[in-house]
């Protein structure tokens, strides 16, 4: 048996660029979006979500700009239990490519 996990959060992210002081670049992201991509993520029909979850996410000292903030994510996790109830067990659609013919 094998599970699927989508990494929410680590998806999200984009190319270091910015500066530090006293050297080395910072990894920016796109937190606005995790909802949407976790969403989708349950509505197709993933096991598990990895999402990475700070209590302060703007002065995280890793990967901060796509940690979800912890006030918000009982909120979340209670829409993407909802979307699970509904989506779980459909059976994937069979593909037919042979020519259609009336």
């Amino acid at each position: 048996m094998h599970f699927q996990v989508a990494d929410v959060t680590h998806a999200l992210q984009q190319p270091a660029g910015k500066k530090l002081d006293g050297g080395g670049v910072a990894s920016g992201g796109l937190r606005e979006l995790i909802p949407c991509i976790a969403r989708t993520a349950v509505a197709v029909g993933v096991d598990g979500i990895f999402m990475e979850v700070h209590d302060d996410p703007l002065n995280s000292p890793c990967d901060g700009p796509t940690q979800w903030p912890l006030r918000n994510l009982e909120e979340l996790l209670e829409e993407l239990i909802a979307i699970a109830r509904v989506t779980k067990g459909k059976k994937p659609l069979k593909i037919d490519l042979t020519p259609f013919k009336e």
